[in-house]
């Protein structure tokens, strides 16, 4: 019988099976695709995530491919005018000791594979989609829907906002349509005109929209995600879906220039449907026995403060720390580690932290596409608090030690 069982090959996953595998565990990683690939936009890492890649030695890694940029700009994406901004790059490493970068998913994802690749300690198999499990005071059981059977220690839902193992442990229904579609496009630095090829975070802001865009892989693309109201469409499952750019012409109406040259040189658009979850409500949302739930399993976030993919590394990053005290071991085989006692510190520790996110990121949608007086109070704040209104230091000194 393996230490432990993830079932989901994303960053959750890989992560976790990467601290459990450096405490030594024995892990059988299970993926439901045919390879282990990430698709889908860049994402943005706070120096709260920074310093969990750094932690796991893997900061050169991230620096071969991720940008770092020198500021984040705020403007309104009607008139182009200057809102507010938070100075990034050398400000932000001399703050909080780590940088603030820009990646694109699919390169943070081979960083975290390659870790685990000809690993003897973890097992991974595709073509694994969980059909149901079973836990008692021995181990947890489980069954892939080709009938295959595993069994471990515990297990860790790292599958993703449609998550099989919360949909059995929690069995509080589907996530909800949150009525705002992404768009999310990739361009390559060199086809932008010279005044778009900043090396910064650039958001727009108007009513019932935004859009932000950064550098990824290493300054050589630029990734823009363009954020509408609009209906749920046929697929709400698949996050990536065709899109046209007429859709998102009609959507957008008349836009400043710079903003529209930055449109016009996206080759290609993909859809984004936004799903979401209420803001987690206890521990029990985290952890149950000798199951618990990690990343967007747990705590799935709208991507309003980019910090999805930063909370999932936050949650390997504690379960590493917490296997790490000898406390929780009794002894070399899986029935030795206290699974239990450990998953539940794990959800006592991570849970309001983790509500918390997605309570501001649903804020911070509300805020970014507001209209009437709340328009005119949150560009009023950011005129005259500056960088104050945009800095979060209680996230960015993160993740908080267990």
């Amino acid at each position: 019988m393996d230490d432990l069982l993830v079932i989901g090959g994303g960053m959750a996953g890989l992560s976790a099976a990467l601290v459990a595998q450096r405490a030594g565990l024995q892990v059988t990683l299970l993926e439901q695709a045919e390879a282990f690939s990430e698709v889908g936009a860049g994402i943005q890492l706070g120096p709260n995530a920074v310093r969990v890649l750094h932690d796991w030695g893997l900061l050169p890694a991230l620096r071969e491919v991720a940008a770092f940029p020198e500021r984040l700009a705020v403007r309104d994406a009607r008139s182009g005018a200057q809102l507010g901004g938070l100075t990034l790059g050398a400000a932000m490493q001399q703050r909080y000791g780590q940088p603030y970068a820009t990646i694109h998913r699919a390169d943070l994802h081979q960083i975290l594979l390659r870790q685990l690749q000809g690993s003897s300690q973890v097992d991974c198999r595709l073509r694994q989609r969980l059909q149901a499990f079973e836990q008692d005071a021995d181990g947890v059981r489980l069954q892939t829907e080709d009938g295959s059977r595993y069994q471990a220690g515990a297990l860790l839902g790292c599958d993703g906002l449609w998550s099989r193992v919360r949909g059995q442990l929690l069995a509080d229904g589907a996530p909800i349509f949150s009525g705002d579609l992404a768009y999310r496009g990739l361009v390559p630095m060199a086809d932008l005109p010279p005044e778009l090829r900043r090396n910064q975070v650039t958001a727009w802001l108007a009513p019932g929209l935004h859009a932000v865009h950064y550098p990824v892989r290493a300054g050589a693309a630029m990734n823009v995600i363009v954020v509408v109201e609009g209906p749920i469409p046929s697929d709400p499952e698949s996050w990536d879906q065709a899109a046209q750019a007429p859709q998102l012409r009609r959507a957008l109406g008349s836009v400043h220039g710079d903003f529209d040259r930055l449109l016009q040189a996206v080759p290609d658009w993909r859809l984004w449907p936004l799903n979401a979850r209420a803001p987690m409500r206890g521990p029990h949302e985290h952890a149950q026995g000798r199951v618990a739930l990690l990343g967007d399993a747990a705590h799935p976030t709208r991507p309003y403060l980019a910090q999805g993919a930063a909370m999932a590394l936050e949650d390997a990053w504690t379960l590493g720390r917490l296997l790490a005290q000898p406390g929780w071991r009794q002894g070399a085989a899986a029935q030795g580690i206290a699974w239990p006692g450990l998953l539940q510190t794990l959800a006592r520790k991570r849970w309001r932290r983790n509500a918390w996110i997605q309570q501001r990121s649903r804020r911070n949608g509300q805020i970014f596409h507001a209209a009437g007086p709340l328009r005119w109070g949150r560009d009023l704040g950011m005129a005259l608090l500056g960088e104050r209104l945009v800095d979060l230091p209680e996230l960015y000194r993160g993740p908080p030690a267990p």
